[in-house]
């Protein structure tokens, strides 16, 4: 039964994140200065909750000056790296198939 919920969920979200209308967190560091974009979520709700994870494992790596937002966006870079001037693609492997 969870399997059948976890494929439900996986195309509902795959179908928001089409129609842009899928949550991201959007992760902003002082220190490096960089944004991150982590999603796509189906809902507010479930973005927040992942962003505690998000934060922690930022703070373990150092960053510091931290700010979170869930918005509803369909970002085409996950990590920006201003200190660098350049976009990072981490090579994230797509949750879903057909997503690039």
């Amino acid at each position: 039964m969870n399997t059948i919920l976890h494929t439900v969920k996986e195309g509902l979200t795959s179908l928001c994140e089409g129609l842009g209308l899928a949550w991201w967190v959007e992760i902003i560091t002082q220190n490096p200065s960089c944004t991150y974009y982590f999603g796509p979520f189906i809902s507010s709700v479930d973005a927040n909750s992942a962003s505690i994870g998000y934060v922690e494992d930022l703070e373990a790596e150092g960053a510091q000056g931290i700010v979170v937002n869930v918005k509803r966006c369909k970002p085409y870079v996950l990590t920006i790296a201003e200190d660098l001037g350049e976009r990072i693609d981490r090579k994230v492997k797509p949750v879903f198939s057909g997503q690039i």
